[in-house]
């Protein structure tokens, strides 16, 4: 039923499931195999990770990937036994940049012959927008089904800040950006209402158009089935056409063999495993042995190199953990590798992958550089995957090409600055605050007092020299682009984004590396990630004085349950971005706290 699909996005809860193990039948012997349905599995469990985790090489269980994910759905492919292919929703929390790269996976499967389910023992947004690319989308008897819609919530700190006694000083560059008004407005300004109602109206139209494609359903079907299906049980989803059927998915394999005709022979090695390391108990030098293991990544013949910005960019050295575990991307972690990429002979091309709202200005610029450095000598192209807004576009458009998804979140050409002062604060505590400086401008980040005009004009001149340079990186790595349209912080989802000459193509993160392939004639090649893994002694390190939980990780638990497992990884960049407010007097960041249900 399910053939022409449309742009997609999908910002909702994750979906829980209980399926089978893997049927006894796949360890039966060869001899009966040759009347058996091939039939492969993938299990999309959680958040699918941009880059492999840093001691995979270590653990010898690879962390699930999004690429390998997609990259298993082209083996099912190219599987000449393979008949079908099961996608299971393991409690998976996917957005809609994940649904995207798989959707395109799915068709190529789909043009090799393979018939493909989806299955889940319940379904939310995300799940029942990747079940609409599937051929068979399955629910388990009695489960929920919820499909909402599309809400968000933007937070404003001003009455807070009043209440306690802060005062919030912030200038911004740009009538769209909306950065500062988290923190000096009560509610949204028109400028910025306008810029995000037309985001959420682009998103929306996404979701329906792809579940109405991908469902055969027409606008006033849909809009019947959304009356009933913000949380509804699996009948009626399959009844509201949003779901093809329900199955006890104890017995999925007696299902699919009815469906297929033949027994079934369960694949479950389509996606890759690292080799990993093992220690042998017996041998009391093993551990000195790890520790003297290198776990390298450097390129043995032609390569295609992945360069991760994933997350807040920062000065300095990058972070796996922020204040609330966020990892920040630091300038001088990147600026080095791409360095390195750029020496390198074996290294054809670089891709830098972006997933980030920005950060400081001066890293992006120092980034900004350093892969302009390497496209001098190789290409760089540039593959969004859920957002590159602010200080993550500025890097973007330093690459050759720019490719985007769908629903990726682009722009947000603007620059935000500012302090929170607390001097009412320490009043309501009694805290006596003297403050001294010597300088001209020593007192215009201290705690206490906020901006007076001659300081905001200072702060905002400094802000209008980094957006000039911003824009002007802009316009000469996008040529033809026009300002007046794009910049200002406003914000398009990707598919605006290719009308606007904001980028090249709609594309996912193995498109990019296989068009950089195909331009450099790379018959066989190597993709490598980085950061890449890190050494035993910097395991070793990470876990040094931290045996003990701090207050700040209860914090982050509570967090995280509240707002959910797909709004976490925006709400704890967000915080630490905050938190870089307090030494970064410029920041490239976009506009607020959103989170989408």
């Amino acid at each position: 039923m399910k053939r022409s699909i449309s742009s997609l996005i999908a910002l909702a809860g994750a979906a829980a499931i209980a399926l089978p193990a893997v049927s006894q039948s796949a360890k039966k012997s060869s001899s009966n195999r040759s009347n058996r349905a091939e039939v492969g599995v993938i299990t999309i469990a959680g958040t699918p990770s941009e880059r492999p985790g840093p001691f995979d090489w270590l653990s010898g269980e690879a962390t699930p990937t999004l690429r390998s994910l997609v990259l298993g759905i082209k083996a099912a492919a190219e599987d000449d036994d393979l008949r079908a292919l099961v996608v299971k929703l393991d409690d998976a929390a996917i957005g809609a940049s994940h649904v995207e790269e798989l959707r395109s996976a799915f068709q190529i499967a789909q043009d090799a012959g393979k018939k493909i389910y989806v299955v889940a023992d319940s379904y939310s947004t995300t799940g029942l927008m990747l079940a609409a690319a599937a051929d068979e989308s399955i629910v388990h008897h009695g489960s929920p089904v919820s499909l909402p819609g599309l809400y968000m919530e933007q937070y404003y700190l001003n009455d807070m800040f009043k209440w306690i006694g802060a005062e919030a000083s912030f200038e911004q560059v740009g009538q769209y950006k909306g950065a500062d008004e988290t923190y000096t407005r009560t509610e949204p300004s028109a400028p910025w209402e306008e810029n995000i109602s037309q985001l959420l109206d682009s998103m929306y139209s996404n979701i329906r158009g792809s579940l109405m494609d991908g469902n055969g359903l027409s606008s006033e079907e849909l809009d019947k089935a959304m009356e009933k299906a913000f949380y509804t049980s699996a009948e009626t989803s399959v009844e509201l056409g949003l779901l093809d059927r329900t199955a006890n998915l104890g017995r999925l394999e007696d299902m699919l063999e009815d469906d297929l005709g033949d027994p079934i022979r369960w694949n479950t090695s389509l996606i890759e495993s690292n080799a990993g390391m093992t220690i042998d108990p017996s041998n009391p030098f093993a551990m000195f042995s790890m520790l003297s293991k290198d776990p390298s990544n450097n390129p043995t013949r032609p390569t295609i190199a992945v360069v991760h910005i994933d997350g807040v960019i920062m000065d300095g050295d990058s972070t796996e953990g922020g204040l609330f575990g966020s990892s920040a991307v630091g300038s001088r972690t990147i600026r080095g590798i791409l360095k390195e990429l750029e020496d390198d002979d074996d290294v054809k091309g670089v891709v830098i992958r972006i997933n980030s709202p920005g950060g400081s200005a001066t890293a992006s610029e120092v980034i900004w550089r350093a892969a302009r450095d390497v496209a001098e000598d190789k290409p760089v192209y540039v593959s969004v995957g859920s957002m590159a807004a602010s200080g993550g576009y500025y890097i973007a458009v330093a690459g050759d090409k720019i490719y985007v998804n769908p629903s990726s979140v682009v722009g947000s050409i603007g620059v935000v600055g500012g302090k929170v002062a607390t001097a009412g604060v320490y009043d309501k505590v009694h805290i006596n605050v003297v403050g001294r400086g010597r300088g001209p401008h020593a007192a215009l980040f201290g705690s206490s007092k906020p901006w007076d005009e001659a300081q905001r004009t200072v702060v905002r001149d400094m802000m209008t020299e980094t957006y000039n340079l911003f824009t002007s990186r802009v316009t000469d790595g996008r040529d033809g682009i026009e300002l007046g349209k794009t910049a200002e912080g406003r914000l398009f989802t990707g598919d605006k984004a290719l009308d606007l000459n904001m980028a090249d193509e709609i594309g996912s993160l193995t498109d990019t590396i296989e068009d950089m392939a195909e331009e450099l004639d790379l018959a066989k090649y190597d993709v490598l990630d980085y950061p890449g893994p890190m050494s035993l002694d910097q395991l070793l390190e990470q876990f040094s004085g931290g045996m003990v939980a701090s207050p700040i990780d209860g914090v982050a638990q509570v967090v995280q349950k509240i707002v959910g497992p797909q709004a976490w990884p925006v709400v704890k960049q967000r915080i630490d971005a905050t938190v870089m407010l307090q030494n970064q007097p410029v920041m490239l960041l976009d506009p607020a706290v959103l989170v989408i249900k």
